[in-house]
């Protein structure tokens, strides 16, 4: 298993400056479930993940990177595609649709130089990760088969910070997870959050690749119902949404696997923390749990 590095210690931020922290991801958290789209998620595809991760991987770049850029890339296209297809709508009525066809081709042919930009703009607003200039982004672009040049790649940033209205601070599920192990090192610090850290990085990397079987199983052990209905599967992108379930969930698993005799202290000390109950932290950390043995045992 690779080994994570660390980009800071534990137990030295104050319990006033934690508390901070943890009220601000809780606001934003229940601001984004608050405003969820019905293409939530999409974005968050297995394969487009891989690649977001592979980029981050292969130029040394910080794992939050790879989570910041996944979510510049969710919230960008869904509003780009609603843009363009409000466009597409207008040019149908005016017998233009030939041109917004073309358009959503565009968007097809650049996606992966999309994807790419996303995380070049995650590791320019990072503050433990080196900045993708353009000459590493022509470089590693034109090394997987995508020939483009700087004015492009300037091009497409522009595209996506106009169309993110120039905001790019968004929380990604890696911070959930690490403000929650310093809460919890503050709070028991007989918890040993430090041998925590490392595997809680694999298993949310996990989830993240695995997340549409992931919340399949979930949603169908939720429902208790083996073909959920349309209804029911809205409802539940809320659940699939919520950062704030995710992170106190790997952290219950990642405990399970690290030191199982602490397992009722954590996910008692995360429930007191986070409001959400320990029931459902324990469903969700289950089915975690199946999935990754399942694909241990397979070999996948």
């Amino acid at each position: 298993m690779e080994k994570i590095n660390v980009g800071f210690k534990f137990r030295e931020a104050s319990g006033d400056l934690l508390s901070d922290f943890l009220i601000n991801l809780n606001e934003r958290n229940k601001d984004n479930l608050n405003n969820l789209s019905t293409c939530n998620g999409v974005f968050k595809d297995k394969r487009v993940v891989e690649y977001v991760f592979l980029i981050t991987r292969e130029l040394g770049l910080d794992p939050q990177v790879g989570y910041h850029a996944v979510e510049l890339l969710q919230r960008f296209m869904v509003k780009h595609l609603m843009d363009l297809s409000t466009a597409h709508s207008a040019a149908t009525r005016s017998k233009g649709s030939k041109k917004s066809k073309n358009a959503f081709e565009k968007v097809q042919n650049k996606f992966p130089i999309i994807i790419f930009s996303c995380v070049q703009l995650a590791s320019k607003v990072s503050l433990f990760s080196n900045v993708i200039n353009n000459r590493m982004a022509v470089q590693f672009l034109h090394s997987v088969g995508h020939s483009v040049s700087t004015k492009i790649l300037f091009e497409t940033e522009m595209m996506i910070l106009k169309g993110l209205e120039y905001r790019l601070n968004f929380p990604n599920p890696l911070i959930y997870v690490e403000i929650l192990l310093e809460v919890l090192a503050h709070n028991k610090p007989s918890i040993p959050v430090e041998d925590l850290y490392d595997l809680c990085h694999h298993i949310l990397q996990f989830v993240s690749l695995q997340r549409t079987p992931i919340f399949d199983t979930l949603l169908k052990a939720t429902t208790q119902c083996v073909s959920p209905t349309t209804e029911q599967r809205e409802e539940f992108v809320a659940v699939t949404e919520d950062n704030m379930l995710l992170g106190v969930t790997v952290i219950t698993v990642a405990t399970f696997v690290q030191c199982v005799n602490k397992l009722k202290q954590v996910v008692g000390e995360l429930s007191l923390i986070t409001g959400i109950s320990k029931k459902s932290i324990s469903d969700f950390a289950h089915v975690i749990l199946m999935h990754i043995l399942g694909s241990t045992f397979s070999g996948t």
